[in-house]
């Protein structure tokens, strides 16, 4: 997101962006591959804890994205170029990734799975970038009702959805059913009124990487407390609105806004692509058994001694092939289009213009 008084991306959240999706990649490596299965048949195990631990983090990396839009969006404006961009990147990915399949014979084409394929909002219950695109149209409405209120309506707001979707959330006697258009709408009310009402405790960064050591060390031990009872697995972290999941994306999130990292066009180019790594890597179930299984076969190096090397280096070189691939579209495709669709936007607005001038200046000389 853009700094106003430099006129370039945070750096500092920007990283915040890379290391978020770098955890949400580790995520998919445990929990879309068939490792479970594994792992919870000896969970306590030197290798099932490993995994359980370093594969937590996915859902409270989607509330550090969220976090992220939220702190800019609400001083910020929603334009057809912004959503745009963000459509055609769905799209673009949901049609080449079908296609390669297609084309490769591992999928066999059909036009009634292609339009599903290529579909830009499938649920809203399970599905990220369908989600995210509904919940970035309803942004606007979101800063009109915030412009709306006072600071202490706005708080009110947000203890209200976060006792309904956190605290009785996480106790198991009130289950609360949950979209994550309506979650992410939540997350956007807390990360707007730290920007909208700053306070002098939102900039003390040793009190929030503090915080964020603490929710951590706590959110491993409730992991490891919950295997040995054998209630569960990742109860406290097992999906975006449970209170550790929350308390963790946010104590990081404040810790990174106050980081003072010098602008750096490497990490900011690098975290461009972020979204296009979560479109690519986790696009369908095609995918993920096609990358899990049929390539990587995580589930078979479970029960090697070189299974944790596998699992640094298959994070890592996903996340670098994918951010590759996505700079390749961004320099390659969207930048072309965007630069013939400003042309032509003004184009049309002009002509626009003109017409309005002249039916004014004939209107005029008839009254």
């Amino acid at each position: 997101m853009i700094d106003r008084q430099t006129g370039h991306r945070n750096t500092n959240l920007e990283l915040f962006r890379i290391i978020s999706m770098l955890f949400i990649v580790a995520h998919h490596y445990v929990v879309n591959s068939g490792m479970m299965a594994e792992m919870s048949a000896n969970p306590i195990a030197a290798n099932s804890l490993f995994f359980y631990l370093f594969g937590a983090w996915g859902k409270t990396a989607i509330n550090c994205f969220v976090m992220i839009t939220g702190y800019f969006m609400c001083k910020s404006h929603i334009t057809v170029k912004k959503f745009l961009k963000l459509l055609f990147e769905v799209e673009f990915y949901n049609i080449l990734i079908y296609l390669i399949f297609s084309v490769t014979g591992y999928n066999r084409f059909s036009f009634l799975e292609f339009f599903k394929a290529i579909l830009p909002i499938k649920s809203i219950e399970t599905d990220f970038s369908s989600t995210f695109l509904v919940f970035y149209l309803s942004i606007p409405f979101l800063n009109v009702l915030l412009k709306n209120i006072n600071e202490k309506m706005h708080l009110g707001l947000i203890a209200l959805c976060l006792f309904i979707y956190t605290l009785l959330g996480t106790v198991p006697q009130f289950p609360v059913s949950m979209n994550y258009v309506s979650w992410f709408i939540t997350v956007y009310f807390v990360s707007s009124y730290v920007r909208l009402y700053p306070k002098e405790i939102f900039c003390k960064d040793k009190l929030w990487g503090s915080a964020t050591i603490i929710s951590i060390v706590i959110s491993s031990i409730s992991i490891v407390f919950c295997l040995y009872l054998g209630v569960g697995d990742y109860y406290f972290l097992s999906d975006s609105n449970k209170i550790l999941a929350l308390v963790t994306a946010f104590s990081a999130f404040m810790y990174f806004k106050n980081m003072q990292i010098p602008y750096s066009k490497t990490i900011n180019t690098i975290a461009s692509a972020t979204f296009g790594v979560l479109l690519i890597h986790a696009n369908s179930d095609t995918m993920r058994w096609w990358l899990w299984n049929d390539v990587l076969h995580n589930s078979i190096v479970f029960n090697t001694s070189w299974c944790y090397l596998h699992f640094f280096g298959s994070v890592i070189c996903i996340y670098i092939l994918c951010t590759c691939i996505d700079l390749i579209r961004i320099n390659c495709l969207e930048k072309p289009f965007f630069r013939w669709y400003d042309k032509k936007s003004f184009f049309f607005i002009e002509q626009i213009h003109r017409l309005g001038v002249k039916l004014l200046q004939k209107f005029h000389i008839q009254l």
